[in-house]
């Protein structure tokens, strides 16, 4: 039988090993994985690589209305709104409304309303599908009750402070989730496309949960990032990353590495090395960031060509309709615009 005093020095000599294995295998994983995926994913030789129901080509979008986005100004919501039911899925409080004319909306409250509003106007911009999102400051809600989450961002009347609608298409229904890795864009430069796009808006909450295949009625699947909340901040592990923050957008990187062929993008989503003891959520989010990495570069300039036809206020406008400040408005547009002309520079 081991002493108290050996049982603590093998107890000690775990958690350092455990320390310095983790790391090490999760930053093999990824490569091992990812080139597993692209192998088993890309089309067979001769086949067409193409890219209808993730990207369409939105023809000249410098003249493109950022301010309305996807769902244009006819879109936008009306009141009044009825109270349908709460959503307690997801980390952000949500609740279902109705209004008037028989629309559903899905409201969310807290940090990631302005954030998300603006990053679909982005993604809409480059030939993305997304979904229709408007930021409103204040929301009349009837039949309001106590919420279980969110609760602080309700007052007496049923008014409801900075909230995120999105439009319910009707017909649309989610038919699953989809891959990074696995899908049928693998190779092709409109899904490299949206992994910087992804870079370029430091979204570090990449789970395949946050993807959707979307189905509508007479239309073919749409592969839509569903939930854009978690961007314009810093990436990293829990303790370290942010969103919705205009200081941390400003002071990160965008470009890693540039090789003769491929571009590198930061984007850090790793769990600090101590929370591996759930061994899932650390694999995975390990293997997010490798989604932005290996990027050919000619795919890269496509998009920077693409996004270089936005005007500044064309931009400006992306933040404006999410509700920031003058201030942010001017700040986050000026770092959009400095990642473009990087692409642009490559």
């Amino acid at each position: 039988m081991c002493s108290s005093g050996k049982k603590h020095s093998i107890a000690c000599g775990l958690v350092i090993a455990l320390a310095l294995c983790i790391p090490g295998c999760a930053n093999r994983t990824p490569q091992v994985e990812a080139s597993s995926s692209a192998a088993t994913t890309t089309a067979p030789a001769g086949t067409p690589l193409r890219s209808e129901g993730l990207w369409r080509d939105q023809g000249k979008i410098g003249s493109l209305n950022l301010f309305y986005g996807p769902g244009g100004k006819q879109h936008q919501p009306a009141g009044p709104f009825t109270f349908i039911k709460e959503d307690k899925e997801g980390t952000s409080p949500k609740f279902d409304v109705v209004d008037h004319q028989g629309i559903h909306w899905k409201v969310k409250l807290g940090e990631e309303t302005k954030s998300e509003t603006a990053a679909t106007r982005l993604v809409w911009a480059a030939g993305y599908f997304t979904d229709e999102d408007y930021y409103l400051p204040i929301l009349r809600v009837e039949k309001m009750p106590k919420l279980d989450r969110g609760s602080q961002f309700v007052s007496k009347g049923g008014v409801v402070h900075g909230v995120r609608l999105e439009r319910k298409v009707k017909g649309q229904k989610k038919i699953e989730n989809w891959s990074w890795f696995k899908n049928p864009y693998v190779g092709t430069k409109e899904l490299d496309g949206l992994k910087i796009m992804m870079a370029l808006m430091n979204n570090w909450d990449l789970k395949e949960v946050n993807n959707a295949v979307y189905e509508e009625p007479g239309e073919k699947p749409r592969y839509v990032i569903s939930d854009l909340g978690a961007t314009f901040g810093r990436t990293g592990n829990p303790l370290v990353r942010s969103k919705d923050n205009l200081r941390d957008y400003h002071r990160t990187k965008f470009i890693q590495k540039v090789k003769p062929e491929e571009v590198d993008f930061f984007l850090s989503s790793r769990p600090f090395f101590l929370t591996a003891v759930d061994v899932p959520n650390y694999v995975t989010r390990t293997k997010m960031q490798s989604i932005a990495k290996h990027i050919l570069r000619t795919h890269a300039k496509w998009l920077g060509q693409l996004l270089g036809q936005l005007s500044t206020e064309q931009i400006r406008d992306c933040f404006r309709a999410a509700g920031y400040s003058p201030r942010e408005v001017a700040g986050f547009a000026t770092v959009v615009q400095g990642r473009i002309a990087d692409l642009n520079r490559l």
